[in-house]
């Protein structure tokens, strides 16, 4: 494959002939004896020719001539829905693009298509409607199988495919009614003609335990084993560190040092220490020198880079790295002896770190620490636990000391802390979920947030300003409609954000969650103010972080579980030993972005599987209570229901069809489900009684009702109302 940079070089040169006035239109094969391609060059010129056509760039028309494609055609990821519509998501359109039913032309969820965009109606989301698939999304689907005599068919769990696979009887690897499977698709239809597979895996029956979380991870495509050329290279890895390994190195192993974690967790990957002198804090943040063993082109880097990053399902992780590398050698357990890239950190009593040094070192964990215990010594005061870690009781005040004066800090510049309950659910050993509450963050693990985040500043600032090839964390920028729209409906509950000429800054949204706080509407007004957010990516630029109100981010703090930190502490090390010459700045100018965008795509899927094995899991939980009465917020409203969230995170479905005491509609403007005669309206943070009607696990729904009781209290209040 041609090198990124080398390729964006031919495709600019090329474009720009396609697009002069000297050229006419005409066929592959003269265009490439016109531009004089060598014959053994022909093969990069066919991939710079499909590189331009799958951009949206140029079009090859029905009779095979190469054309400029017209504005009106744009290139984009069509999303699907269960209902046939479907968007279109471009990168240089704020709002995805509507395709109604008719006009997808069979394309599937995750299908790169060419769209023409139709003449807009006023008031109206854009349209458009799919000319072309330029490029499948997946050719493999997961799914549940059912049998007739001659043939079978595949209900995909991804619903937003739209449509059923057929399975010829001999393409079905002897796959009976209820088998969940991996179909590889072999013809995608045209025409309303359903796609046609063949089954490659059984992954056994549908009630069968560990099958549900299983198909997840296939649907996703998510790696499970590892080559066996990456398994050799971990084999001659030691297990410990030798004297040889510490050459070189600063050497602080006498130095108290602390590990704050999860009780469950395995893979250690940083450290803190910490003193003061005078009116300096010294904060050291130890990071594990991953890269030691990850060497750059081997079969494990590229594995690691493949991967991009760990995904945390609810029963199991699946680790970027091997266990003997993450768990072991790279993580930095009690007692022995680790290679860190450390960063050490002189801050003053404002949070300014005044100065700073990037080292390699050689660590040896004094403690391994749980956030439990750290809270019970620095939140509860608790008598046991402060005598048990008597001799670094000390140090824990030191660090809720310093970690109050960064939290300060960012407050006062304008970050923003979006403070959403996560969930944590517990399983058997089958697999089945026998509770769900939300996930409480403590002073302990904030202390560890705050120190990593300063780390992860300090570090991206001194390579930013050294102007060498990186990769940044960065946040861009919220779109003003959204905000706009942000701002018209927290009106309605009496609050108001200042927007400038052209953005808004982060502290008006810092100031709104200030003022929302410990209110009924916090979570929600949290919740809406995220989504009016673009997302944080990676990026060779360092274009800032609009969320937490800095110029200068990066992850620098975990490399075992995340590939750009990874790759930016190979940067760091090259530099630190003998600087970055002219050839190493043009090869990393030529991987970083592919390293950039790769990473942000597989951090998107590793979300996306974390968030279905917990739709699935929490709808699993939910029908013991089918029939029982709970009280939730709205969290959402769309044309078709009303979504509510219950306090243990669990979030169901009140269908609009199931409010029969009127025609309802939903209010874009306001945010509201309205009742066309009655004029009962349902907003956004309101409290509702409900009641679980139905849970369907393969679907991972939960479909509320309102309660008895809550239909008379709305009726009771509407009659006061009018």
């Amino acid at each position: 494959m041609l090198d990124t940079i080398i390729l964006e070089e031919k495709k600019k040169m090329i474009y720009e002939y396609i697009i002069s006035d000297s050229y006419k239109p005409m066929k592959l094969k003269e265009l490439s004896a016109l531009l004089q391609v060598p014959k053994r060059d022909r093969a990069e010129f066919h991939e710079v020719m499909n590189s331009l056509v799958t951009s949206g760039k140029i079009i090859i028309d029905k009779k095979g001539l190469i054309k400029p494609a017209p504005e009106f055609l744009k290139v984009g990821i069509f999303l699907g829905t269960a209902k046939g519509f479907g968007f279109v998501r471009m990168e240089d359109e704020p709002e995805d693009i509507y395709i109604h039913e008719s006009n997808t032309k069979g394309a599937m969820d995750g299908d790169k298509v060419q769209i023409e965009l139709l003449l807009e109606k006023s008031g109206k989301r854009k349209e458009g409607k799919v000319i072309s698939i330029i490029e499948h999304g997946t050719d493999i689907v997961v799914g549940t199988f059912s049998k007739s005599k001659n043939f079978g068919f595949v209900i995909a769990d991804n619903q937003k495919l739209g449509t059923d696979i057929f399975i010829p009887k001999s393409a079905d690897k002897g796959a009976v009614t209820g088998h969940k499977v991996v179909v590889k698709i072999t013809d995608y239809g045209v025409n309303k003609k359903n796609p046609e597979g063949k089954v490659i895996e059984i992954l056994g029956h549908v009630n069968d335990p560990g099958v549900d979380i299983l198909s997840i991870i296939k649907g996703f495509g998510l790696p499970e084993e590892y080559p066996e050329k990456v398994m050799k290279q971990v084999e001659k890895i030691p297990d410990e560190i030798s004297s040889e390994d510490i050459g070189g190195r600063v050497d602080i192993r006498d130095w108290d040092t602390v590990t704050i974690d999860g009780e469950d967790a395995k893979d250690l990957d940083d450290a803190i220490t910490i003193s003061k002198e005078g009116n300096l804090y010294k904060l050291g943040v130890h990071i594990a020198d991953v890269s030691n063993y990850v060497t750059e082109n081997s079969p494990l880097d590229e594995e690691a880079l493949k991967r991009g990053t760990s995904v945390y399902l609810v029963d199991r992780v699946i680790p970027m790295l091997p266990h003997k590398l993450s768990n072991g050698i790279c993580s930095l357990n009690e007692g022995v002896d680790r290679l860190a890239l450390s960063c050490f950190m002189d801050i003053d009593e404002k949070g300014n770190v005044v100065s700073h040094r990037i080292a390699e070192t050689v660590v040896n964990v004094t403690r391994r620490m749980s956030y439990t215990s750290v809270k019970k010594i620095i939140e509860d005061n608790d008598a046991d636990e402060c005598a048990k870690y008597e001799e670094l009781v000390p140090m824990f005040h030191l660090m809720e000391e310093l970690a109050e004066i960064l939290r300060e800090k960012r407050r006062s510049r304008g970050s923003i802390d979006f403070d959403f309950p996560e969930s944590k659910i517990i399983l058997d050993n089958e697999g089945n979920p026998t509770d769900i509450k939300p996930y409480e963050r403590n002073k302990a693990t904030k202390i560890i947030e705050d120190f990593m985040l300063i780390a992860n500043e300090t570090v991206a600032e001194d390579y930013f300003w050294q102007e060498l090839p990186f990769v940044y964390r960065t946040h861009e920028y919220p779109d003003n409609e959204k905000i706009e729209k942000l701002g018209i409906f927290i009106n309605n509950f009496g609050y108001s954000i200042h927007i400038g000429q052209d953005e808004i800054h982060p502290k008006e949204l810092q100031k709104l969650m200030a003022k929302i706080e410990g209110t009924p509407e916090e979570a929600l007004i949290s919740r809406l103010t995220l989504r009016s957010m673009k997302q944080a990516k990676y990026t060779v630029q360092n274009d800032g972080h609009f969320g937490l109100a800095t110029k200068y981010y990066c992850h620098f703090t975990s490399p075992i579980r995340r590939y750009p930190d990874l790759q930016i502490h190979r940067i760091i090390k090259e530099n630190l030993r003998h600087g970055i010459t002219e050839r190493r700045t043009i090869h990393y100018n030529k991987i970083l972005t592919e390293v950039a965008s790769h990473s942000s795509a597989m951090e998107r899927r590793a979300n996306e599987a974390e968030r279905e094995v917990e739709k699935l899991k929490k709808a699993e939980y939910m029908k013991q209570f089918i029939g029982q009465t709970f009280e939730g917020v709205i969290s959402g409203i769309t044309t078709w229901g009303i979504y509510v969230e219950l306090p243990n995170t669990v979030e169901g479905m009140i269908r609009v069809t199931n409010l029969k005491d009127d025609y309802y509609y939903y209010d874009e403007d306001s945010y509201t489900m309205v009742g066309e005669t009655t004029k009962k309206t349902y907003k956004l943070g309101q409290k509702l009684k409900i009641q679980v009607e139905s849970v369907d696990k393969i679907l991972r729904t939960i479909d509320f009702v309102l309660a008895e009781e809550e239909s008379e209290n709305l009726e009771e209040n509407l009659g006061e109302d009018v």
